[in-house]
């Protein structure tokens, strides 16, 4: 039987969806619950995997307790007991892969997680690495055996697989991901934007009644704020001759900014209170806290959250259990920190600090958001990254989409669109409801797959940049000075999957006998070539 499988392999969660694609399947998307290792020795089936890897050794977690129903004797852990137990090893826990697949300044297919900082090496002694790469195989191996274990007749590498990724992923972040999929044994795959994704979840579970809560010429904001990455895009609904039709008309830059920053930021917090009281930590509890703050960030941002939890810190050496440090994390910080800190009320000209700079010309002091070895964004305000955004396209969103597990905090979604409404000057914007926030990606995927057999309609828009290739111009040596690099456009931005440009026909030469550098180049904003 036929299958089209979504695959969202997220920051911090990944999820599946399926749809049958056979003639005369009900063109229904499903879920699959996918099992793991939740406890020493315990395996349930959950709606997502924890996109997490634990590689710890014998003497600190039995290996036959972490058998699944398809191997006795995996190598690590993948999921729910790695992301619980990677508090107490952080030194063993590989997190953020999908944001160190986008990082250039790394060997990306080199053995690098966990990171290592000279501080912690001492402390972590030698244990195995992993490249972002295998790390991301690694997730999406376990899914794979999770879907052959369900359907064993009909094995996921003769699916047809849709694998999301941020919009604003380079081609070298988006070609990696492709080789983590063929490493984990996925070679029918076809990559989709998490922002349609989300868009088409909401087409899935609306059917038809799209066409009533929207109209032409309404502007759709999806508003994605992941674990690693901030993403926007805009969607418009046009008129096509009396049916409404839809195009992707924007996409942001790259912003490396989610909720792993938050948990940092959390973290910060927490251990300078600490600090007041006399009590300093290593590199490798500072590590401890930030997952602690991440566990407990999610459960205080969620419905009926209690007033505060507490935080555990092992201790050192000798005094690993007596000398356990104690805090605790309020609802209260969390909210005010997140809120004021990460969605600040600001103007619709207020553009993103550089590094170093500050709105009134002084030098913005660190945040201490490079922790853990990641380029994050120089500034958190995520408000002035989406007042830049609407700025450099001229438009003004008449409907917000929200996507991430970040956005499903209500005080945070109030706060963005408290802001729309007051830059643009109009009446609190609507919201397109209905999706899980943490299941839509992959169902949209999945329903994307349907819709490329002809049931459901298609998103126009194309690429969401303009490509080029770097040609030097053929110009007189001149000492001193570097010939000048012009761009041939190779794929203009919009270009759909499935067509074809005619280049024109340059002549071009090459040094035989010499190493050729191609320079790669792309735009988001010139969409004229």
């Amino acid at each position: 039987m036929p299958y089209v499988v979504g695959i969202d392999l997220g920051t911090t969660n990944c999820s599946v969806a399926y749809a049958d694609a056979g003639p005369e399947a009900d063109g229904q998307v499903h879920g699959l619950s996918i099992p793991q290792v939740v406890a020493p020795g315990e395996v349930a089936e959950v709606a997502g995997l924890p996109s997490f890897l634990l590689l710890a050794g014998a003497h600190e977690v039995a290996p036959e307790s972490l058998a699944l129903p398809w191997d006795a004797s995996p190598n690590g852990a993948v999921g729910t007991l790695a992301r619980d137990r990677g508090a107490e090893l952080p030194h063993r826990l590989v997190a953020s892969a999908k944001s160190w697949l986008c990082h250039a300044g790394v060997d990306r297919e080199a053995p690098i997680l966990p990171w290592k900082t000279v501080a912690s090496e001492s402390e972590a002694g030698d244990g195995e690495q992993v490249s972002p790469v295998e790390a991301s195989a690694r997730y999406l191996a376990h899914i794979r055996a999770a879907w052959n274990h369900a359907f064993p007749g009909d094995p996921l590498e003769d699916q047809e697989v849709l694998l999301t990724v941020p919009a604003s992923f380079d081609a070298i972040a988006r070609e990696l991901t492709v080789a983590a999929a063929r490493l984990a044994g996925l070679t029918n795959i076809t990559l989709l934007e998490e922002p349609q994704a989300a868009f088409y979840a909401y087409l899935c579970q609306a059917g038809d009644d799209w066409r009533e809560a929207l109209s032409a010429g309404d502007v759709v904001l999806v508003c994605d704020i992941g674990g690693g990455t901030t993403d926007f895009s805009l969607i418009a609904v046009t008129d096509e001759g009396g049916n409404l039709g839809l195009e992707r008309i924007a996409v942001g830059d790259h912003i490396l900014l989610g909720g792993d920053n938050m948990d940092l930021a959390l973290a910060h917090r927490l251990a300078q209170r600490l600090a007041e009281k006399g009590k300093s930590l290593s590199a490798m509890q500072t590590r401890a806290l930030v997952h602690a703050c991440r566990r407990a960030k999610e459960q205080l941002l969620s419905a009926d959250a209690p007033e505060s939890l507490p935080i555990a810190i092992l201790g050192r050496g000798s005094k690993l259990i007596g000398g356990t440090i104690r805090t605790e994390l309020s609802r209260l910080d969390v909210e005010t920190l997140l809120i004021d800190g990460f969605f600040p009320e600001v103007a619709a000209e207020a553009r993103p600090e550089g590094p170093g700079s500050s709105p009134t010309g002084g030098k913005r002091r660190a945040t201490g958001l490079r922790t853990l070895g990641l380029p994050y964004a120089s500034d958190p305000g995520i408000t002035r990254h989406l007042a830049e955004f609407l700025a450099r396209n001229s438009q003004r969103p008449t409907v917000i989409l929200w996507n991430g597990g970040v956005m499903k905090g209500d005080r945070l979604r109030r706060r963005v669109a408290d802001l729309l409404a007051a830059w643009h000057q109009r009446p609190k914007l609507p919201s397109l409801t209905g999706t899980d926030l943490d299941l839509a990606v992959s169902r949209g995927a999945a329903y994307y797959g349907l819709v490329r057999h002809g049931r459901g309609i298609r998103i126009r828009g194309g690429t969401a940049r303009a490509y080029y290739i770097g040609v030097e111009a053929a110009t007189p040596a001149i000492p001193g000075f570097a010939p000048p690099v012009v761009g041939l456009c190779v794929a203009p931005f919009g270009m759909e999957e499935g067509t074809a440009v005619d280049v024109p026909g340059e002549k071009l030469g090459l040094v035989v006998g010499e190493t050729a550098v191609f320079r790669f180049f792309a735009s988001t904003t010139r969409k004229e070539d």
